[in-house]
């Protein structure tokens, strides 16, 4: 039997790598450059499934791995993992001297504490565990804590993400045509997440209303909702939504076909199973500031909503 590859954000280290391990054993994982390259490689079967980050608790979706999936052909996701996201400062061993920082995107943008009080410019990286390994004297690097062993680094300080309890949400994703068999093992019983694309293909006043109402008037929850444009189309958006619930059920198929009546173009991104249950309540100091949640008089409610 030929060995089933599964490829990750590389290289070693990195936190895709940490999520890859939930799937596959480590001689069996492939470091690729780019999500990019990882849904190319996936579709074109040089890797039996490929591991992407989708979505962090603090900076939110992961657009690069959106896009991808969103433009992909053959490949969608079926299934997901949550990894604990804590970053440590690392330095080459004996410099003392510090001007930039380096990290993903995503990293850099949870440390921003740090990289403030630290009074570093900052030097994006193709991924946090690259940014370990390609680290020079005068760059701090922000990784996972696995990378001060796998490189050689010093610790500089431990635990420098801005928020406490921060998560990345990722997707493993195979070749569409291998859906069915995958999803099929799933225990009696399980509760499911769907990703669905729709793009309406006629716009105009109510459209998303229209869409929002469909989900409602079935029952099916609608958990996340966002947009993402066209390529090179002005005011032209797709809308990822994520909702409770599988295609093969009765209210997300007569769902599914409501959409398709209407004229939308609708794709599955990908068909998981749920992740745990939410908190009840959002916790008061998550709430953006200088919002209205309860308010006594009229000229409390101008002065919270229309300034």
């Amino acid at each position: 039997m030929a060995q089933q590859l599964t490829a990750y954000l590389g290289p070693e280290g990195s936190f895709t790598y940490a999520a890859a391990l939930h799937w596959a054993e480590r001689s069996d994982l492939i470091p690729a450059r780019t999500v990019a390259d990882i849904v190319a490689g996936v579709a074109a079967g040089d890797w039996s499934q490929g591991v992407v980050a989708i979505e962090n608790n603090v900076e939110g979706y992961v657009v690069p791995s959106l896009d991808e999936l969103i433009a992909a052909h053959d490949v969608v996701a079926v299934d997901q993992h949550a990894v604990e996201v804590v970053f440590d400062a690392f330095v080459r061993p004996g410099t003392s001297k510090w001007h930039e920082v380096s990290a993903h995107p995503h990293g850099l943008a949870q440390c921003q504490d740090f990289v403030t009080r630290r009074g570093l410019s900052s030097v994006p990286a193709t991924s946090n565990a690259a940014a370990c390994r390609d680290l020079t004297d005068d760059t701090v690097a922000l990784g996972p804590r696995v990378c001060g062993d796998l490189y050689g680094l010093e610790t500089l300080e431990q635990s420098v993400q801005d928020f406490a309890g921060a998560r990345t949400r990722f997707l493993r994703v195979i070749r569409r045509d291998g859906a069915r068999e995958a999803l099929s093992s799933a225990v009696s019983g399980q509760q499911w997440n769907t990703m669905l694309a729709v793009t309406p293909t006629v716009t105009g006043p109510g459209v998303l209303a229209r869409i929002t109402v469909a989900f409602g008037e079935r029952g099916v929850n609608m958990s996340s909702l966002i947009t993402r444009p066209l390529k090179a189309l002005q005011g032209r958006y797709v809308f990822v939504i994520t909702c409770d619930g599988a295609p093969w059920e009765a209210p997300m198929r007569s769902l599914l076909a409501e959409l398709l009546a209407a004229g939308d173009s609708v794709k599955t991104i990908g068909v998981f199973p749920a992740s745990e249950d939410l908190d009840a309540l959002v916790d008061p100091q998550r709430i953006p500031a200088g919002s209205v949640a309860d308010t006594s008089s009229d000229e409390e409610l101008q002065r919270g909503l229309l300034w």
